[in-house]
């Protein structure tokens, strides 16, 4: 399922148009985003978590010359799913 079929889901669901499916779709992305950003975790309830993850500098290999190279530290998102979405799966 992408973008697209998730708004339709969401119209339907909601028994509204695709515009509207869309702001409501834009809107809860927006606010997962930025609770990460700023809270560095998201919890909900039944579905699951969205963590801020910090991946420290390391040393690997380029798969092309074999040869040894750093990889800069990054930031990174997870998610860690609840129980009840498990379940469902």
């Amino acid at each position: 399922m992408n973008k697209t079929d998730l708004v339709e889901v969401v119209a339907s669901r909601l028994e509204g148009s695709k515009a509207e499916a869309s702001k409501a779709v834009e809107a809860v992305i927006a606010a997962i985003a930025h609770g990460i950003q700023t809270d560095e975790k998201v919890a909900i309830s039944g579905f699951g978590t969205f963590l801020k993850k910090e991946r420290a500098a390391r040393r690997g290999i380029n798969p092309a010359t074999k040869e040894p190279m750093m990889i800069q530290a990054s930031t990174t998102c997870s998610f860690k799913p609840a129980q009840a979405l498990k379940e469902a799966i």
